[in-house]
C-alpha cells in the first residue's frame, strides 16, 4: 500500500499543531510591550504553555492505551488553536493564562494518539516516521513567521487570526479519517511482548539530555552569534534559521540511517557527534559559529523520531504512555535547565554557559550505549506454529 499520502496528511497535520508550541514565545514579547508585563508574569505565560503541555502528556497517553481515542488528533489541534486565538482577547492576565493553558492541553492531547496513528499508517518505517516528525519541527519554526507580522499588524486583539493553522489542521485529520488512513489507531497498536522499563528509564533521560542542550542552545545562540560575528540583530536571526533548517535535514537523515545502521546505533553516532559540535558553538571564532550551528542541529535532530519509535518498541503495551513520554515530559522538562543557563550567562558571559552544556551530549552518548535494540511491534513474538496475535486490539 502507498503510504506517501497518508504520512504526508499527518505530517501536515503535526505542523498545524506544533507551530502553537512556537507560538507562545513569539506572542510574548507584545504581552511585555503591549501590557507591561514583568518578565516574571511573561515566563509564567510560556509556563503555562510547556510544562502544563509536557506533565499532561503522559496521561494522555495513558488513557489511549486503554481506550481507542483517534477523536483526540482533530480535537487537541482545535483546542491547541482555539487558546492561542483567545489568548490576547481579553486584558486580564488569568483568562489570558487560561487560554495559554487550553492551547498547551490541545498540544498535549494530540501527540500521544498521533504518534500511534503514525506508527500504524507507517507500519514502523522509519522513514515514515521521521516525515511526520518533520513536520512538526517545522511547524515550531514557521511559528515566528505567522505570529509576528500578524500581531505586528493588528496588536493582541488580532489573535483570532491565528487560529488559521488550527482550521487547516482539524481539516487535514478529519480527511485522513475519512479516509481510514488513521483507521489502524481506532483498534490500537499495541503487541503482547514485555514492558522493557528499565530500557525505557535510560531513554528517558537520553531524551532529557538532548532537551537540556536545545533549549540551553536555542536561549543563547541569538545573542553569541551577534557577539561572535560582531552583527546586528540580523546574525542572531540567521544563527536559528541555520539551527532550525539543520534540523529538519537531521530529522529527514535519521530516519534514513535508522534503516540501514539501526536505530541504537544512529543514536550513539548522533550524541558522539553533537560533543564535538556543541564545542565548536561555544568556542568557534567569528562565522564559524555558523558551521557548528548546523552540525549540532543536525545531531541533535537525528534521533528526534527514532527516539520515539524505540520508546513505543520498549514498552510495547503502553506505546500511548511512551508516545507521550518522548514526546512529551522528556523532550519538554530541559526547559527547567534554561533559568539556570541563563544566570550563569548574566553572572559570567554567553560562551561561558554554553561550555556545561559540552558535557551532556556526552552523558547521553555513555548513556545511549547502554541500549540495546528492541524488537519493533510488527515483529510476531508468538512461536511458528502457534496463532500470531493481532498487533490491534
Amino acid at each position: 500500500m502507498n503510504r506517501r499520502g497518508p504520512v504526508a496528511l499527518l505530517s501536515a497535520g503535526h505542523a498545524c499543531v506544533d507551530v502553537y508550541q512556537g507560538a507562545v514565545p513569539a506572542i510574548v514579547p507584545f504581552l511585555v510591550t503591549g501590557r507591561h508585563y514583568s518578565y516574571v508574569a511573561a515566563s509564567g505565560i510560556v509556563l503555562a504553555a510547556t510544562l502544563l503541555s509536557s506533565v499532561v502528556q503522559p496521561a494522555f497517553g495513558m488513557l489511549t492505551d486503554r481506550w481507542a481515542m483517534p477523536w483526540l488528533v482533530p480535537a487537541g489541534t482545535g483546542a491547541a488553536g482555539l487558546g492561542v486565538a483567545l489568548s490576547g482577547v481579553s486584558d486580564a492576565y488569568a483568562l489570558t493564562w487560561a487560554a495559554i493553558a487550553v492551547s498547551g492541553l490541545g498540544v498535549a492531547a494530540y501527540h500521544p494518539e498521533s504518534a500511534r496513528i503514525a506508527r500504524a499508517v507507517t507500519g514502523g518505517d522509519h522513514a515514515g516516521m521521521s516525515w511526520f516528525s518533520l513536520g512538526g519541527n517545522i511547524g515550531f519554526a514557521a511559528a515566528p513567521l505567522l505570529v509576528t507580522p500578524v500581531l505586528a499588524a493588528g496588536g493582541l486583539h488580532a489573535t483570532p487570526w491565528l487560529a488559521a493553522p488550527a482550521v487547516l489542521g482539524t481539516a487535514l485529520s478529519l480527511t485522513a479519517m475519512r479516509r481510514r488512513t488513521a483507521g489502524a489507531a481506532a483498534r490500537k497498536t499495541t503487541s503482547d511482548g514485555r514492558d522493557d522499563w528499565p530500557m525505557f528509564v535510560r531513554l528517558s533521560l537520553v531524551v532529557l539530555c538532548r532537551s537540556v542542550v536545545f533549549f540551553g542552545l536555542s536561549t543563547l545562540l541569538a545573542v553569541v552569534a551577534r557577539q561572535r560575528t560582531g552583527g546586528g540583530s540580523d546574525a542572531g536571526a540567521v544563527a536559528l534559521f541555520v539551527l532550525f533548517a539543520g534540523g529538519a535535514v537531521g530529522t529527514v537523515l535519521g530516519g534514513r540511517l535508522a534503516a540501514t545502521l539501526g536505530r541504537v546505533r544512529t543514536l550513539r553516532a548522533s550524541y558522539l557527534l553533537a560533543v564535538p559540535a556543541v564545542a565548536g558553538v561555544a568556542l568557534a571564532p567569528s562565522y564559524a559559529i555558523y558551521v557548528f550551528v548546523a552540525l549540532t542541529a543536525i545531531a541533535l535532530y537525528t534521533p528526534f523520531s527514532i527516539q520515539v519509535t524505540l520508546g513505543q518498541d520498549y514498552l510495547p503495551r503502553r506505546v500511548g504512555t511512551a508516545s507521550g513520554v518522548t514526546l512529551g515530559l522528556a523532550v519538554s522538562a530541559g526547559g527547567i535547565a534554561s533559568p539556570a543557563v541563563g544566570a550563569l550567562a548574566d553572572a559570567a558571559s554567553p560562551r561561558a554557559a554554553l561550555l556545561p552544556l559540552i558535557a551532556v551530549p556526552a552523558a547521553a552518548w555513555l548513556l545511549a550505549r547502554l541500549l540495546q535494540e528492541p524488537t519493533p511491534l510488527e515483529t510476531p513474538t508468538t512461536a511458528p506454529d502457534t496463532p500470531t496475535p493481532s498487533l490491534h486490539r
